[in-house]
């Protein structure tokens, strides 16, 4: 009897026998014996909780900040340390931070990690990674080197505009002040992450604003 045979001749005598089950039974789970729950044993010794910080992160509502030293090794030489930089921070906030502290305006520095540079629009937390350190080291290229340095009677006129505070001027007053276009651009490079976008939706706001104040 060859295997193909025996094969048929075995269904057919399993097709001659009752069936116990139909292919849509349901069993009732009433029928089904009672079990009594399962409750795990006591540990013999009770887990520590982790507490707040440390390896384990920031506390709840903490959030982890990182300290920036930007240094330039060339002239002119600068080491400049911003404590507790949230990793929000964007990168061109970082860069007039060092602006203010060096006397250099922040147009002529650019801000470089691993020898490569890295634009404004970025924010640190994109830069450092998923694990960031707690402190980090960028360096700093000055644009014109020693000549971009202002002087301090320059530096101040800078914050202040015939004896107003330029931060202390509203409404179109503030509109008039190039701080308020050159924030407006940092503005949209962290929202739309490229600097052309970013410089070309500021024209568009700025020609708008005037062509608005030309109209009689």
């Amino acid at each position: 009897m060859t295997e193909v045979s025996f094969a048929k001749t075995f269904l057919t005598s399993l097709d001659s026998r009752p069936a116990n089950l139909s292919p849509d039974h349901v069993e009732d789970a009433r029928n089904f014996p009672a079990r009594p729950p399962y409750i795990l044993p006591r540990m013999p010794t009770e887990m520590s909780r982790p507490l707040g910080g440390g390896a384990h992160g920031p506390a709840p509502g903490q959030e982890r900040s990182v300290t920036v030293t930007l240094r330039s090794l060339r002239n002119p030489p600068l080491d400049i340390k911003l404590a507790a930089q949230a990793l929000g921070t964007s990168l061109l906030d970082v860069k007039q931070a060092a602006a203010a502290r060096a006397r250099i305006p922040a147009d002529k520095l650019k801000i470089l990690y691993n020898k490569r540079p890295l634009p404004d629009s970025k924010v640190l937390s994109e830069v450092l990674g998923d694990d960031p350190p707690t402190a980090v080291v960028f360096s700093l290229m000055v644009i014109g080197g020693a000549a971009a340095v202002l002087p301090e009677e320059a530096a101040a006129a800078l914050e202040v505009d015939d004896g107003l505070s330029v931060k202390a001027k509203k409404g179109a007053a503030a509109v008039e002040q190039p701080q308020f276009w050159t924030d407006l651009n940092g503005f949209l490079m962290q929202r739309v992450k490229d600097e052309e976008t970013a410089a070309e939706l500021t024209t568009v706001f700025k020609n708008a604003w005037e062509s608005n104040k030309a109209k009689p």
